[in-house]
């Protein structure tokens, strides 16, 4: 259910982005307490501003109303990923090496479950991240979760 509302919502958003050189990051649609939350997280060059996400949140919120894909009330928000975006996407790896990480696998790799450092290389089969002096391989099917980490 929430595959098919997520990816009706891309059809429905894709068009307005793309036209106006915004990048979709992610989409989700989650209950929250007795809530339900569709979010949709944008980005573009040189960062999203308030004014950016008020009119893609108008786009999609009159889409929304003539195609009504979802039966149950829902709070809407359009936000940027913020500076731990996540990675999800080939691009976002790629545009991503070089930059500090964290990435959680779903089991143990080198007997760790998360990497914290700076992401090496990125292909389909493999993520590699240094932590510290050493380089670790983590087979990408074993990746849970990745995002931008911000460095302390």
């Amino acid at each position: 259910m929430s595959t098919n509302i997520k990816s009706t919502v891309e059809e429905l958003v894709r068009p307005f982005l793309d036209e106006n050189g915004f990048e979709l990051v992610d989409i989700e649609y989650v209950k929250e307490g007795g809530n339900w939350f569709l979010r949709v997280y944008v980005d573009k060059e040189g960062g999203i501003d308030i004014d950016d996400c008020g009119r893609i949140s108008e786009y999609l919120s009159a889409k929304l109303d003539e195609k009504d894909p979802i039966e149950a009330a829902y709070f809407l928000e359009v936000s940027s990923p913020g500076a731990e975006r996540p990675l999800k996407k080939p691009q976002d790896y790629r545009k991503a090496i070089g930059e500090h990480v964290f990435v959680t696998t779903y089991e143990p790799v080198n007997g760790l479950k998360e990497f914290e450092g700076t992401l090496v290389s990125y292909d389909e089969q493999t993520v590699v991240v240094e932590v510290g002096k050493k380089k670790h391989e983590i087979p990408f099917d074993k990746v849970a979760g990745a995002r931008l980490a911000i460095k302390f």
